[in-house]
């Protein structure tokens, strides 16, 4: 039996087989949990029975865990003054301890943020954990000890956006990628509070329609970017409590804004303190055994996706963010890794890398079911894949051969593009090689393009801005101040951004601060810089200082957004490439109703620029990076009316390092 994608790609024909598998595996899976579980959302609501539960029926607090090798498991906190031995747990032939607490017992004792933990006896020793599904953990300021916390606040948080819709089924996803702890510019860590009230509308005012919140689920190391998760169900308490973290996505669908969660399933912290590793006292609990279940290059463990409980869990976290917290998605992070034994690094020259040898079957199920619930919870929501291997199928429903994300991300463009000003002068830039890179993409695979996440503003390398002009941002941004570094800079910044935007994908994601330039790195407050917030911060300032030339990356991003939305280019069918001049390093291609002309070419402009236009009539200028507003030199009359002639030549001003987007006017 073919299935879609093997249907509409002849080069999938030998891995039929596979792709069919692929779909047979889903639904073997999906209907065993119908079978045992009544349903996936029944089975994804494991954070209903595991972890520290109030019954309403039995008027009790209910703690289970699920630790099937654990010797003894007793409920300690200052609600018992840490007494390892009084409160114990009782298993049952599943490995699920249990403890029940009675209202009338403890209601003046296990209340609303009392401290607990859990003490487990193993063949690894006794120690004090945190309950695997608690909702809550604090940091004691003095001794840095994590603990888990009862939250459960009398007045519960009144939610006001049931009204909401997001808007990207219309205008195409503009995602503005942001981190609430470096969010503003303080050096401090920010809260969700101060960033929903700051920071939102400034996003809302450039345009976006969506943010992705990264390090949201709580991770012992600052430092981490939230990637090393060490519970998975707490909102980071660094950045508030969980009606904050309200609070921000209620005020965000207020703003028209929907909210996506960066989620990490790929990973998960070693640290045996705060985090799952170990918690049994085996290392094969929730994650792989031995050597298969940790990650030498994140220093991380690594889930185990065939496993009933492990899938129970991941599933139920995402039910629950959804639910609890009214997230409109994921942004799915490390699916590379999770994909393939060999974790993504090797090189993907062959689809037989994609369907045979390496290939984790357990993983893929678990993506597929994840992605079905994701569905059945909340049909807006959607699903974002970080894939740098270009799996076949994995934005396409299991039913069509696929893995069931919405989009994934083009994690090659920046890459590219950082090589680019890496190793090549711009005389030696190739427009064909630029065009091939951006609009190379899977038919109906829905793309997110964008020219630099918060990966390339880390520490160790550097975001295209500070690539183009380096220390030169220091000393020459002032409006008045003339300098050919800052001025190649700026116009190159322009056009990388609207190629991105306009050729490469169905979707636009922006790293906060960098749509204006922002100077410098990304680097967290640790020992090697005296722990330190300088660089971990974002200074809105300089975009808002009409002395600084950041203003002029601000309005072109403010203005491109605009245009992109206004044509509703993203939701529109690939781009078709009209013209292509290598040796003068303009192209010009088509989407939607828009043509677009780059020059990326670094000192020529031509002042009697012919090419074919797609269409004969009357063309005019929607959008030009030369203009002074944007930090350009204003050489072209913005108010022109461009015609075709007789041979359906279209005649431009096509300035160096210049972009122009025009409309068909009748």
């Amino acid at each position: 039996m073919k299935l879609k994608i093997v249907q509409e790609d002849p080069w999938l024909e030998d891995y039929k087989e596979e792709i069919y598998q692929r779909w047979v595996r889903f639904q073997l899976a999906y209907k065993e949990l119908a079978n045992d579980e009544k349903g996936l959302i029944e089975f994804a609501s494991g954070h209903e029975y595991f972890g520290i539960n109030f019954d309403i029926n039995r008027q009790a607090w209910i703690y289970r865990e699920w630790a099937p090798e654990a010797e003894a498991l007793f409920l300690i906190g200052d609600f018992n003054n840490w007494d390892r031995s009084s409160h114990p747990l009782q298993m049952d032939q599943w490995g699920v301890w249990e403890i029940v607490l009675p209202y009338s017992e403890y209601k003046d004792r296990l209340v609303h943020k009392s401290l607990v933990k859990v003490h487990v006896v193993a063949v690894n020793g006794n120690m004090d954990r945190i309950p695997a599904y608690i909702r809550r953990v604090v940091q004691d300021e003095e001794s840095k000890d994590f603990s888990g916390q009862i939250w459960a606040p009398e007045k519960p948080f009144i939610w006001t956006d049931k009204a909401f819709e997001p808007d990207f089924p219309i205008d195409g996803l503009l995602i503005y990628e942001c981190h609430v702890g470096m969010g503003l510019e303080v050096e401090a860590v920010g809260t969700y509070l101060a960033f929903a009230d700051e920071i939102l509308p400034k996003i809302k005012n450039l345009g976006y329609n969506a943010i992705q919140l990264m390090a949201v689920m709580e991770h012992p190391y600052y430092g981490s970017f939230g990637y090393h998760v060490s519970s998975f169900f707490c909102p980071s308490s660094r950045f508030g409590t969980p009606e904050d973290l309200k609070y921000l996505v209620n005020k965000a669908h207020e703003l028209g804004l929907a909210v996506i969660m960066d989620v990490v399933h790929s990973h998960a912290v070693q640290n045996v303190s705060e985090g799952l590793n170990a918690f049994d006292g085996s290392d094969h609990q929730y994650f792989h055994e031995g050597p298969r279940g940790y990650h030498e290059v994140w220093d991380s463990k690594l889930f185990d996706y065939g496993k009933w409980e492990v899938k129970r869990f991941l599933l139920s976290n995402l039910k629950y963010w959804l639910e609890e917290f009214h997230f409109d998605g994921f942004r799915f992070d490390g699916v590379t890794s999770m994909l393939y034994f060999h974790h993504g690094l090797t090189t993907f020259d062959h689809f037989e890398k994609y369907f045979h040898k390496d290939v984790d079957w357990d993983a893929i199920i678990y993506l597929q079911l994840a992605n079905a619930l994701i569905k059945e919870v909340k049909p807006s929501a959607i699903s974002i894949a970080e894939d740098v291997s270009g799996m076949p199928g994995l934005c396409r429903l299991p039913a069509e051969g696929g893995v069931g994300f919405d989009y994934r991300l083009a994690m090659g463009v920046p890459d590219f593009f950082i090589k680019m000003l890496k190793e090549k002068k711009d005389e030696e830039w190739d427009i064909l090689e630029f065009w091939k890179e951006l609009s190379d993409r899977r038919y109906k695979e829905k793309t997110i393009a964008y020219a630099e996440s918060h990966d390339q503003a880390l520490v160790g390398d550097k975001s295209i801005a500070f690539w183009l002009m380096d220390k030169e941002m220091y000393f020459h941004m002032q409006v008045d101040d003339e300098n050919i570094i800052i001025d190649r800079g700026i116009a190159l910044h322009k056009l990388l951004r609207l190629f991105t935007i306009g050729l490469g994908g169905e979707g636009y994601l922006n790293f906060m601060g960098n749509e204006f330039g922002h100077p410098e790195w990304v680097d967290f407050p640790r020992e090697g810089n005296n722990w330190s917030y300088q660089y971990a911060r974002r200074q809105w300032s300089l975009a808002e200082d009409k002395k600084l030339k950041y203003q002029y990356l601000l309005n072109w991003d403010k203005a491109m957004i605009a245009v992109m939305k206004k044509y509703h280019v993203l939701c529109s069918p690939f781009a078709d490439q009209v013209h292509a001049d290598p040796e003068n390093k303009v192209i010009v291609f088509t989407r939607g109703a828009l043509l677009f002309a780059f020059s990326f070419n670094p000192q020529t402009a031509i002042a009697d620029y012919k090419f074919r236009a797609p269409y004969m009539g009357q063309y005019r200028l929607v959008l030009n990076s030369d203009d002074k507003q944007f930090g350009g030199f204003g050489r072209i009359d913005n108010s022109m009316a461009y015609f075709t002639d007789q041979k359906q030549l279209l005649s431009i001003y096509m300035t160096n390092r210049t972009a122009l987007v025009f409309e068909k006017f009748d």
